[in-house]
């Protein structure tokens, strides 16, 4: 019977999930593969000892002991970041070694040069973990929808931002006020920057585009805003036009080029993402044989993303032990078929809009804002002002039917340049139903 040993780098939180994922589940694992998974080796730089369940493993604060160890067959990267990550993985794979890791952001930047270096040495990448935690987003879309062209991709894909955002809806809390209290309760980061301002959101929605269309999707090919200029009350006008507001990751496939975007979005409270709140997440495909599909869970924390590490080092120790290495590519499409993309211009970008204009409250200024609005082009399909009985400046909403972002914008800047105008103007796209 061939054991199949594995070396962490980074024993932190995940680390320590699959270290425990590995000696809980060792004769369930047994009994579903015939094989025995062995964890041999942790690098951790910060670590003199381990807990004493894993008195059996070795510690070493030198990555180098377990990439030039030849019984080690996985590494598992676990450390973040981009370097030395990045050089750790070349390293392992170099060494012939498959490797695991759950680093979105070295992916999403780095990614092709590590799957083509992976290709070229015969070795696996697993990287599930990377996106949704312990959803099995990856897999589904590489595998299960294989014999789908995806349409698109919309989701909700970090926890920290659905939670602030579900208890701004739920209790009209300020933004900074929930971000505190998630930063108490562990959901938030003490800098929860990559969070809230959709960059996270964007690291693993360019690895699902690459899978998804065959193409190598970098970070900066993405369109981001965060969530922090969002107020309690863009909150209950997105109410009263039945939606909630979520951070959406959206990527639709429009055959010669495909959109590729990040920001806070009015959906419908209808649709099946309006329903995934507080810190979990949910991911929707449509593929044209299969249709909709959502996937939905929790999308951190140590033993749901340390399930999803597991996964993969698993499925790689059945390829290793049947002799089936790379049955799979990594990325879906063979490497020699996944091609540089053809990003949409935002300007070209066509959906309804939801605008609140801060404005005095005198005769002609509402005149004055929707002839702005006719003279681009852009149709409002409804409005709301704000009644006050003091001369300070009041709040009116429109909500628009189909606009192109480039006429938008133009008509914000020239909207905002207005004398009777007191504050910019927040826009905030609407979800199009398909």
């Amino acid at each position: 019977m061939k054991e199949i040993r594995v070396g962490i780098i980074g024993f932190g939180t995940v680390g320590q999930g699959l270290a425990k994922a590995m000696l809980e589940q060792q004769q369930r694992l047994l009994k579903k593969t015939g094989t025995t998974f062995t964890l041999a080796t942790v690098a951790d730089i910060a670590l003199t000892s381990l807990p004493e369940e894993f008195s059996g493993v070795t510690l070493t604060q030198d990555a180098n002991d377990i990439f030039t160890d030849p019984a080690i067959d996985i590494v598992v990267e676990l450390i973040g970041g981009m370097e030395p990550a990045k050089s750790f993985m070349l390293k392992a794979i170099e060494n012939k070694k498959h490797v695991v890791t759950a680093n979105k952001a070295l992916l999403s930047v780095h990614g092709k040069e590590i799957f083509e270096a992976a290709a070229k040495n015969n070795v696996e990448v697993g990287f599930e973990a990377s996106v949704g935690g312990g959803i099995p987003v990856i897999k589904a879309l590489k595998e299960g929808l294989v014999a789908n062209k995806i349409n698109f991709i919309k989701g909700i894909m970090n926890g920290t931002a659905n939670y602030i955002l579900s208890q701004m809806t739920d209790h009209g809390t300020a933004f900074k006020d929930v971000l505190k209290e998630a930063q108490e309760l562990g959901y938030a980061e003490a800098d929860p920057t990559y969070d809230v301002e959709g960059i996270d959101t964007a690291h693993k929605l360019a690895i699902l585009m690459t899978i998804a269309y065959g193409l190598h999707v970098h970070l900066d090919d993405i369109t981001v805003e965060g969530i922090s200029s969002i107020e309690p009350v863009d909150i209950e006008f997105a109410k009263q036009f039945g939606c909630r507001i979520k951070l959406l990751a959206i990527s639709r496939n429009l055959g010669e080029h495909v959109e590729a975007r990040v920001h806070p979005t009015m959906v419908p409270e209808d649709h099946m993402l309006a329903t995934v709140n507080g810190a979990f997440n949910g991911i929707q495909f449509q593929g044209d044989t299969v249709g909709d599909v959502l996937l939905y869970g929790q999308g951190a924390g140590m033993m749901p993303t340390g399930s999803a590490v597991a996964a993969d080092v698993v499925d790689i120790g059945r390829n290793i032990v049947n002799g089936s290495v790379n049955r799979v590519p990594a990325l879906s499409y063979i490497t020699e078929h996944i091609t540089a993309p053809v990003i949409t211009p935002m300007e070209q970008l066509s959906c309804p809009y939801y605008f609140r204009i801060t404005a005095l409250d005198q005769p002609g200024v509402l005149a004055m804002i929707t002839g702005i609005f006719g003279k681009h082009g852009i149709s409002i399909e409804s409005m709301m002002q704000q009644t006050r009985d003091t001369n300070e400046p009041v709040y009116i909403v429109f909500r628009t039917h189909l606009a192109t972002e480039g006429d938008v914008e133009k008509a914000i800047a020239e909207i905002d340049a207005l004398e009777v105008c007191a504050g910019p103007t927040v826009k905030i796209r609407l979800l199009i139903a398909e």
